[in-house]
This record gives C-alpha cells, sequence and structure tokens, in this order.
C-alpha cells in the first residue's frame, strides 16, 4: 500500500474454536482492548480484515494529547495519558511514546480567550498548562516567526509513532494469550435468542458470548448489515513526512494553516490545521439531518468532494450473506489519494514560520479514513437490542491519543469491572433515546 509504512506483524494461522470475546479491528483500539481482556484472564481473539494497524491508526498525526479536546473525552484522556507513560514497559516494546508538550495558536483575542476558557477544563485533573503570549511561543521556539496572539501550551502532553503502537500492542495481547488473527474478516455475528453466540469469520467460525466491533471506519456498514443503524460518516485527512531534520521543534504545534509533529527518527509529520475532505457518499444523504448541527460548526474547515467514492460506496452490498465474500475481504486496506493541494500548502506555511523547514524534503505522502459521529465523540457501549454486542468506534480523529484508556473502559464494560472513567458520554443509546446531540468545542 503506498499509505505509511507499519511495523510487520504476523497473524496466527490457526481460528479457535471458541473464546469469550472476539474483538473485530486490529487498529489502537481494537488491540488495546484486547490486551486489556488478556491481561484479565478472558480468552479473545482479534479479528482484522488486513493488517495490524494498516488504516487510521497508522495514519495520524501521532498526537497524544488532552489539550483542546471536547470536554466530554477529558477525564478518559486523563486516564490516558497515565496509561501511555508506562506503555512501553508495559508491554516491552516501544511505541515512540514521549512527553513533548503541544501547542495549539491564536490568531488573535477571541482565539486567545477561548483557549484561555478550555484550559479551565484541566484544573480538576491538575494537568499542567498555560497560556502564552506571542513573544513567550516565540522565544519558546527558536527560530520561529509565528506572528499570532499567543498559544495554550500543554507540557504534559505527548506524542507516539502510529506505525508502531498497534502492533505493539497487538504483539503484548498475544503474549498474555490471545489469538490474533491477520487477514481474517468477520463476515457477520451469529445469535441464539437474540443474543450473540458466535462470530462467522472467512475463515470459519468462533463460537463467543460477547463481540466488541472496533472497526473504524467500517463500523457503520458492518453494524447496518445486522439492524444497528451507527450514525457514522467518513472524513479524509492527508498528512505527510520530511526527512530527518536538525532545527525544527520538539514540541507539536496546531496552527491555523499548519500542524506538525517531530517523529522519532528525526523528520516530521506535517498537516493542514484546518482542511479536511468529505466525499459525499449515499450515507451523506442518509445521515445529512444528523451531521446537521456538525455541518454548521465546521463548515469552514471541511471541502466536500462528488467522486468515485460515491460509486464505490453505492455499490458496496449491505446485505451479504454469511457464507458469501463480504464487502470487507474485496477491500482490505482503505488507502486513499492523498490531497497534494492541501499537504503542499501545509508545507509551504511551515517554511513560512520556521525558516528550518526550508531545508526539509518531504519523503512521503499519505491520506486516511477517520470515522466522526455527528457530537464527534466516540461509542464505547453495548448495544442493548443485541445483547453481547458492544462497540468501540467513531473516534473521530481523536482515537490514537485516547486508545489505550478506551480499550481499558471497554474491557471494564464487556468483564462488568467499574468503569475507569463514567461512560455515560459514549453510549450508543443517546443516538435514539432523544438526547441533545451538539458538537461541544474542542478539537
Amino acid at each position: 500500500m503506498p499509505g505509511p509504512y507499519v511495523d510487520p506483524f504476523h497473524g496466527d494461522v490457526d481460528l479457535p474454536e471458541k473464546v469469550d470475546v472476539v474483538v473485530i479491528g486490529g487498529g489502537i483500539i481494537g488491540t488495546s482492548t484486547a490486551l486489556e481482556l488478556a491481561e484479565r484472564g478472558v480468552s479473545v481473539a482479534l479479528c482484522e480484515k488486513g493488517g495490524i494497524g494498516h488504516e487510521q491508526s497508522s495514519r495520524n498525526w501521532g498526537w497524544v494529547r488532552i489539550s483542546r479536546r471536547d470536554p466530554r473525552e477529558v477525564a478518559l484522556m486523563a486516564e490516558a495519558l497515565r496509561i501511555w507513560s508506562g506503555l512501553d514497559e508495559r508491554i516491552g516494546r516501544p511505541t515512540g511514546y514521549a512527553r513533548a508538550g503541544i501547542i495549539f495558536t491564536c490568531a488573535d483575542d477571541k482565539s486567545y480567550d477561548e483557549h484561555e476558557r478550555w484550559g479551565q477544563n484541566l484544573e480538576p485533573y491538575q494537568i499542567e498548562h498555560r497560556m502564552l503570549s506571542g513573544k513567550e511561543l516565540n522565544d519558546l521556539l527558536p527560530g520561529s516567526r509565528m506572528k499570532v496572539k499567543g498559544a495554550l501550551y500543554t507540557p504534559t502532553d505527548g506524542r507516539a509513532e502510529p506505525q508502531k503502537a498497534a502492533p505493539a500492542i497487538a504483539e503484548a495481547a498475544r503474549d498474555k494469550g490471545a489469538h490474533v488473527l491477520t487477514e481474517c474478516a468477520v463476515r457477520g455475528i451469529e445469535l441464539a435468542a437474540g443474543a450473540v453466540c458466535g462470530v462467522v469469520t472467512e475463515r470459519g467460525s468462533i463460537a463467543c458470548s460477547q463481540v466488541v466491533l472496533a472497526g473504524g471506519a467500517w463500523s457503520n456498514l458492518f453494524s447496518g448489515r445486522f439492524g444497528i443503524d451507527l450514525p457514522q460518516l467518513k472524513v479524509m485527512n492527508t498528512v505527510l513526512r520530511t526527512k530527518p531534520l536538525e532545527g525544527g521543534p520538539d514540541q507539536a504545534i496546531w496552527a491555523e494553516d499548519f500542524a506538525i509533529r517531530k517523529r522519532r527518527d528525526g523528520g516530521y509529520t506535517v498537516a493542514s490545521g484546518h482542511e479536511n475532505i468529505v466525499d459525499i457518499v449515499p450515507a451523506s444523504f442518509r445521515y445529512a439531518s444528523d451531521f446537521l448541527p456538525s455541518l454548521r460548526s465546521e463548515w469552514r474547515s471541511l471541502s466536500f468532494r462528488l467522486g468515485g467514492r460515491f460509486l464505490d460506496e453505492a455499490r458496496l452490498s449491505r446485505n451479504w450473506a454469511m457464507d458469501e465474500a463480504s464487502p470487507f475481504e474485496y477491500n482490505r486496506v482503505l488507502d486513499p489519494k492523498p490531497s497534494s493541494r492541501i499537504s503542499d500548502s501545509a508545507f509551504k506555511a511551515l517554511r513560512r514560520n520556521f525558516p528550518a523547514f526550508e531545508r526539509a524534503e518531504i519523503a512521503q505522502k499519505w491520506a486516511g479514513y477517520i470515522d466522526v459521529t455527528p457530537d464527534a465523540v466516540p461509542v464505547i457501549s453495548p448495544v442493548d437490542a443485541v445483547p453481547g454486542f458492544h462497540i468501540a468506534t467513531g473516534f473521530s480523529g481523536h482515537g490514537f491519543g485516547i486508545g489505550p484508556a478506551a480499550g481499558r473502559l471497554m474491557a471494564d464494560i464487556v468483564t462488568g469491572r467499574p468503569p475507569l472513567v463514567d461512560p455515560h458520554h459514549f453510549r450508543f443509546s443517546r443516538f435514539s433515546d432523544g438526547s441533545k446531540i451538539e458538537l461541544i468545542s474542542g478539537f
């Protein structure tokens, strides 16, 4: 695939006949859930239709941040920061995690005031954060030519390597007894008296009493086959990486025109700070009313496109037979073509603000599909209509950093333990119980 090179992971050959839990999806959420379950002595099989971490879990920016999150995610992300700090030692493998700080710049007084107010969300968690003036920002970032009002700076935020994290966590889950199966698409769930009793994969059946769907951008298609309506759309984000470079900032930075993160190899991940592409597809019309509040709030950052993706998704079967190949077997990896216009514009803005990047060489470009919900908050929840079926998806571009804690919360729910944090905001039923679905300030 033209996308980023992911640390290789070789899946198990043998399919287990029976486990307690099947996890569908081998991204950061699925692997973290499998690890948590395996560490508790729960027998688990993780089934991935392609390779571990080959979709958005390896294509994201690699930020591990609590700053500028939706306030409903802050408690869970505070737990994630604690998990990340000891994760490499726990799993015995490097994820590239480091606390290097993250900076969100403020272009004007209004933005500065908004970021300052947002900082109040961190006060209950005793997480260091402060507002910087424009001068203080440039003093912190030698060589910076940024002309902004100021910035929100969270020194305890950090970064990790998306191409390493999910494979490393999957290996650790296998160390603890999990079965990890790659190129093993799950075609569907099997029910007995209305409750989960197994799954059907392309290799055969696995008996189980519980299933966790952590299928990212594929979750709507899978759940819809079984009458579960998960409101979810996809947004495409484009990223480039540079070759190693001296003189760049150690902190990750978000600005209006660019966002950057230093990589473990000394290069940088670069993306637009504000622009994403939304392909108009049949689901766009099906969920138009659900996403209307989000559209009103975020329309300036979205570029809508009508093209071949509409026909691709229109042709997808939504009611496949369990004894025939499913759509997941015909498209193992979502690997969209990146937008050179967006990445080149971001890179130009970066060089304008940081002269050190005038020497930078572009090593690669890629794109990925972010799975989004109408309120940009994930679903981490059982599905009441199908006992034994759970969903962990819709992380809306926030999934990589929060992934280890989301996996722990999902494992808590599956095993009936007291939850890591109150899961109320992440319940699936919010889309059908009359709750107000709203987008709250954050990124």
